[in-house]
């Protein structure tokens, strides 16, 4: 019997807050929502709903057998109150995704519509995935990308249309073995963004998609895949809300990222969760030769994130960096970090990670830097800041660096500093309250990360962080 419940749930209450995307839409129209609870019925469920082929079917049955099978990590944040039988592991929003703005059901529309999707679209995007909860809703790229030969759509319809390129690449660079949760997202992924860029091609306007969580006690495990062949170019940018529920969700994602020689990608996460998700990815990049992997990493909302995007440096000259920011206020946790491999000579890694806490959060940067026998004359650089606004909060840093080869050069420094005295003294002798000097000393700490960002992008930054410092003086 199928554990796929009717089109009904129940809406809970929303949180008295000033979250600015703490609304939510009635799920009762839904097409399909699953019961909550997790099974090897529903994830063949999930398999058949969708109409995949065997071989996918048989991945995800062994990939829970994997999430069953494996411990539940303790050496990172807190993950002891996740409850999986009251998760909903997959949900249906509309029958089918969209083309056309104008066909996406109105309540999903009016959702979309204030995050502002339509308007980036038109204003500076050459693509544009809309997910809401498991699936993606809402799609589109310019003509003269798929002109190219650029392919930019959702995962589960690359697994139909493009069947033998899926196969190839899917779960080679990301096992479900990895870890607890890339086994669980390998058992009930849905939706995520599927990229091709064929060689020599660069896309010149940034692809972005929209991952939404809209139900309450909602999972969304999108599966993205991103493929540059030689000597191409592209920047693809995700942001990620969520209602203000009073229950828990779950946001496990995973990403594979393939970077071919001489090709560059850039990667960039705008999270903003409300403060009852559990954000849990995996992130991954393989870079050929003389490629170039950018992660720029912006982790805020979310009770607890536990994120380290990584690249492999697998070909002579390959170049990795990760750029992240973590904030972090009351009862939240931001465990974030990055993970370079060195396979091959002349690599270079650089990461830098930023954290600010207040009120009370937690910041911790958890690092690998891992250089192998074959990488001689390669350099690894990794700088972690961290900004306590008052007592209360805490900032850690766990680094782990592995050499085997004595022909390199790593540096790793880090610091912990207040807001002082004296700056505010300066600053509000000219004028300024002290929250506004605040504000701009907050503000020029992340400035070396937010000027990564195209011009749109870090005015949004800026404006989200803005936000997030609002009260924290006094």
């Amino acid at each position: 019997m199928s554990r796929f419940a009717p089109k009904h749930t129940t809406r809970q209450d929303l949180q008295p807050q000033t979250y600015e995307h703490g609304y939510s839409s009635p799920t009762t129209n839904y097409a399909f929502i699953s019961q909550p609870g997790l099974s090897s019925k529903v994830v063949e469920a999930i398999s058949a709903y969708k109409t995949e082929p065997p071989w996918l079917r048989h991945s995800r049955l062994a990939a829970y057998k994997l999430f069953t099978a494996k411990p539940i990590p303790t050496w990172g944040g807190d993950l002891s109150q996740i409850d999986y039988d009251a998760i909903h592991y997959y949900l249906k929003p509309t029958a089918a995704e969209t083309k056309s703005w104008a066909e996406v059901p109105p309540e999903i529309k009016i959702t979309f519509d204030r995050l502002g999707i339509p308007q980036a679209e038109r204003a500076v995007l050459a693509g544009v995935k809309a997910q809401y909860d498991s699936e993606v809703i809402y799609g589109s790229i310019k003509k003269m990308l798929s002109d190219q030969g650029v392919i930019f759509i959702s995962t589960d319809e690359a697994v139909k249309k493009y069947p033998d390129l899926f196969k190839q690449y899917f779960g080679t660079l990301i096992p479900a073995g990895d870890n607890k949760f890339a086994a669980l997202n390998t058992a009930v992924w849905s939706g995520g963004s599927f990229v091709y860029v064929p060689a020599g091609v660069t896309v010149t306007l940034p692809l972005q998609a929209y991952f939404r969580i809209n139900a309450p006690q909602a999972g969304q495990f999108e599966r993205t895949l991103i493929i540059a062949e030689a000597g191409s170019q592209v920047h693809y940018v995700e942001g990620c809300t969520a209602p203000a529920f009073s229950s828990a969700s779950l946001h496990s994602a995973v990403v594979e990222i393939f970077v071919g020689p001489g090709a560059r990608v850039q990667y960039t996460t705008i999270q903003n969760w409300y403060k009852t998700v559990y954000n849990l990815v995996t992130k991954r990049a393989r870079v050929e030769t003389e490629g170039e992997m950018i992660w720029t990493d912006f982790n805020m909302g979310s009770k607890l994130s536990m994120k380290y995007p990584g690249y492999i440096l697998a070909g002579k000259g390959a170049r990795g960096e990760t750029l992240s920011l973590a904030l972090a206020g009351p009862d939240q946790h931001q465990d974030t970090g990055s993970k370079a491999v060195h396979l091959a000579p002349y690599t270079t890694s650089t990461i830098i990670s930023k954290s600010i806490s207040k009120g009370g959060g937690r910041t911790s940067y958890r690092g690998l830097v891992n250089i192998g026998p074959q990488a001689h004359h390669s350099k690894s650089k990794v700088v972690c800041d961290a900004l306590l606004l008052d007592e209360l909060s805490r900032s850690d840093t766990y680094p782990t660096n592995r050499i085997f080869n004595h022909q390199v050069s790593l540096e790793h420094e880090a610091t912990v500093s207040k807001i002082g005295a004296e700056q505010l003294f300066y600053l509000m002798s000219r004028g300024l309250t002290e929250e506004a000097a605040s504000k701009l000393i907050v503000s020029g700490f992340v400035a070396p990360l937010v000027k990564k960002l195209p011009l749109e992008y870090a005015v949004e930054m800026n404006r989200l962080i803005d936000l997030e410092m609002e009260g924290s003086i006094g």
